[in-house]
């Protein structure tokens, strides 16, 4: 049991540079929502709904992190900071990283009838402070979310998905990325094409620039010899 403990607090470690020591770690609210919704969680299992629900407002109230009894997380789950919201048929798998201010949000049946609504968050997931990940959709092995995008689609595995409504930068994952990207949101690396893209439309226009310039001073003296022609 310590042995899985260490290895967990190691795990955030890894990815926070801001703690001095496993211990500071265990102040970290994530850290306590994730240990509240493991007790919450084996009493909706057992069909104790109260019980799991009490668990549940109990470390909301302290960690203002809300997670459903009945969402299903894998191992090595961090929530760096708090004010998340995970809904009740959301599946996460094991060393997924969410940022503050996320959700993963749940579609009203029409019919009424409760069933999948939420996101399902494969393993090694980034997902980048304010994003809102609705709907019984999937969110690929190693994809990341950038910060306060909206996802309402499957996201490729290896993917990063940016905007509102979010859309994929279309760059393989490992051409570029580091094993571990904070808030799931590149800010210097080469993420988009579209960067590319501009550099070569800029690259262009100055080229067209310089022609039309090239091409005013060779019609000058052209349309200067004409003033003078019919000046005389």
């Amino acid at each position: 049991m310590f042995d899985r403990l260490k290895a967990y607090l190691d795990s955030v470690r890894a990815r926070d540079p801001a703690p001095r020591s496993r211990w500071e770690i265990l102040l970290y609210p994530g850290v306590w929502a994730l240990f509240f919704h493991r007790i919450a969680h084996w009493l909706f299992e057992a069909k104790l709904f109260f019980l799991a629900r009490l668990v549940n407002h109990f470390s909301r109230f302290l960690t203002a992190i809300d997670i459903h009894p009945g969402a299903s997380i894998g191992s090595n789950f961090f929530i760096d900071h708090g004010f998340t919201v995970i809904g009740e048929t959301a599946e996460i798998g094991n060393n997924v990283t969410i940022y503050q201010c996320v959700t993963l949000g749940g579609t009203n049946p029409a019919n009424g009838i409760a069933g999948k609504r939420h996101p399902t968050i494969c393993d090694n997931v980034i997902i980048g402070s304010g994003a809102q990940i609705i709907g019984p959709i999937t969110v690929g092995e190693r994809a990341r979310i950038g910060a306060n995008a909206v996802v309402t689609d499957d996201v490729p595995e290896g993917a990063t998905m940016i905007g509102l409504k979010a859309r994929s930068t279309l760059v393989p994952a490992e051409e570029w990325m580091r094993e571990f990207i904070p808030y799931g949101t590149p800010c210097d690396d080469p993420c988009e094409p579209s960067r590319d893209c501009i550099e070569k439309l800029e690259g262009e226009i100055a080229e067209l620039k310089a022609e039309v310039e090239t091409l005013k001073r060779l019609a000058m003296p052209r349309e200067m010899a004409k003033r003078s022609g019919t000046d005389d």
